[in-house]
């Protein structure tokens, strides 16, 4: 399965003529292309896909969507300690 998972930009930088970003997925830190989604700024939550930021969202609705993904399991299965730990921060229960 392949999900498109709610993360927090914390830093923006171009490498190599492409906008990129450090994104935090509850302590777990991937750099994302950011050019689907160039308006997003440091702090702004993300859905990323397979390295591509393709949408921004309110923090309400990353939140939400991590703590769905956790009570199903899904962030457990899929990535791991990393990701299960950013739904409990946004408030899943364990």
């Amino acid at each position: 399965m392949c999900l498109a998972v709610p993360g927090r930009i914390l830093s923006i930088a171009e490498a190599d003529g492409t906008v990129m970003a450090d994104v935090d997925f509850g302590g777990v830190h991937k750099g994302v292309c950011l050019q689907y989604v160039p308006d997003a700024a440091i702090g702004d939550y993300v859905v990323v896909h397979v390295g591509f930021a393709i949408q921004r969202l309110d923090e309400k609705s990353a939140q939400d969507t991590l703590a769905n993904f956790e009570r199903l399991g899904i962030l457990e299965e899929e990535f791991g300690d990393g990701f299960s730990r950013a739904a409990k921060q946004a408030g899943a229960e364990s």
